[in-house]
C-alpha cells in the first residue's frame, strides 16, 4: 500500500515511530468493523490520523479536535481551500528562498509579528502557520502566556515551504473528517454507534525541564491528565474502544505509579520509540541533544473491567 497523505507540518512528539506498536495493539476485529467512526481529541500533527484513514477504509467518518486554533484552522484550510493555500505558500517560498540568511531571518521575524496579530483571514493565517513551522527553530510550536508564537528563526538552508503533493493528498483524505477546536471532552457529542478513540495528549513530562506541552497557553497538568483518565472511563462505559499514549514515568522513576493507578482498570503496554532532536544546546529550558535516544512510552488499549471511577492521586 502506498501512503500518500502524511503530516503537513513538523510536530514535536509526533507518533510516526509508534505506528507499528499502535497497529499491533488495535482490536483484532478492527478492520472488519462496519461504519466505524474514528475520533482523535488531540490531533496534533496528524501522523496517526493520516495513517489510519488510509490503512482502514472501513472508517467511514472521522472527528478530530485540538485546542490550538491555528492548527485546526490549517486543517480546515487544507480541507476546503487546498489550491489557494498552495498559491500562498508558493508565493512565500519564492520570496524567501533567494534571500541571504540575514534577510531570511528578517523575513521570518516580520511574518511572525504578522501571524501574532491574530487578525488574519484563515487562508493567510494557515499559510503563515505552515511557513513558521517549516522555518522556525527545530520545528517547535510554542506560545507564551499571552498565546503568542515565540519560537526563533531556524537557519534552514532550503526548507520545503510549499509541499503541494502532500497538501492535495491530505485535502482529499480530510473530506470525511469533521474538524473541531476546543476541549477534548467536546468530542463526546460526536460519538456514533461504533467509535474508536485515539488519545495523544500533551505528555506528562519526565522531568521539570523536559516538557514540550506548551502548544497553547492552557497548561495540561496532572489534574488535566486525571480528567482525561475519567473521560476514558466514560468512553468505556458507553461501549466504545479507545487507545491512549503517554510518557512512561516509570522509566524515569520505577516508584512513580501515576499512570498505573490512573488506568488500573485497563491493560498497559510499554513500548520503546527512538526520538531525535536536531539541536546541541538548551532552548527555552529544555535540554536538547543531536543524538537519538529511546523514550519509554506506554499505550493503553481498551479492556472493559469495571464502570467505577477510582480516585487517582496526584504524583508528587
Amino acid at each position: 500500500m502506498t501512503i500518500k497523505a502524511k503530516p503537513f507540518i513538523k510536530w514535536v512528539a509526533g507518533k510516526t515511530q509508534l505506528i507499528d506498536s499502535i497497529e499491533n495493539t488495535l482490536p483484532k476485529d478492527f478492520r472488519s468493523q462496519q461504519n466505524l467512526t474514528y475520533i482523535e481529541p488531540f490531533v496534533g500533527g496528524g501522523a496517526i490520523l493520516f495513517w489510519i484513514l488510509q490503512k482502514y477504509p472501513n472508517i467511514k467518518r472521522a472527528v478530530i479536535n485540538d485546542i490550538n486554533p491555528d492548527l485546526t484552522t490549517a486543517y480546515k484550510t487544507i480541507k476546503e481551500n487546498p489550491k489557494e493555500l498552495i498559491m500562498e505558500l508558493r508565493s512565500i517560498q519564492e520570496e524567501y528562498l533567494p534571500l541571504t540568511e540575514e534577510k531570511q531571518k528578517e523575513y521570518f521575524l516580520e511574518k511572525r509579528v504578522r501571524f501574532n496579530t491574530k487578525s488574519l483571514n484563515p487562508l493567510e493565517n494557515s499559510a503563515l502557520f505552515i511557513f513558521l513551522n517549516r522555518t522556525c527553530f527545530n520545528g517547535l510550536y510554542r506560545v507564551n502566556s499571552k498565546g503568542l508564537f515565540n519560537v526563533p528563526f531556524g537557519k534552514y538552508a532550503n526548507p520545503k515551504i510549499c509541499d503541494e503533493p502532500i497538501i492535495l493528498a491530505d485535502s482529499e483524505l480530510l473530506q470525511k473528517v469533521e474538524i473541531l477546536t476546543g476541549d477534548f471532552e467536546s468530542t463526546i457529542k460526536y460519538v456514533g454507534e461504533n467509535c474508536f478513540f485515539y488519545f495523544d495528549p500533551p505528555y506528562k513530562p519526565l522531568s521539570e525541564t523536559s516538557s514540550f506541552n506548551s502548544y497553547s497557553k492552557e497548561e495540561f497538568n496532572d489534574k488535566e491528565q486525571i480528567r482525561l483518565g475519567n473521560f476514558c472511563r466514560q468512553i468505556d462505559i458507553l461501549g466504545h474502544s479507545f487507545m491512549l499514549s503517554n510518557s512512561d514515568v516509570k522509566g524515569k522513576n520505577p516508584h512513580d505509579n501515576f499512570f498505573d493507578d490512573l488506568y488500573n482498570q485497563f491493560n498497559i503496554k510499554r513500548v520503546y520509540a527512538t526520538r531525535i532532536v536536531n539541536a546541541t544546546k538548551k532552548y527555552l529550558g529544555v535540554p536538547l541533544s543531536g543524538r537519538a535516544f529511546r523514550s519509554n512510552l506506554l499505550l493503553v488499549p481498551h479492556k472493559r473491567i469495571s464502570t467505577s471511577i477510582p480516585n487517582a492521586k496526584l504524583a508528587s
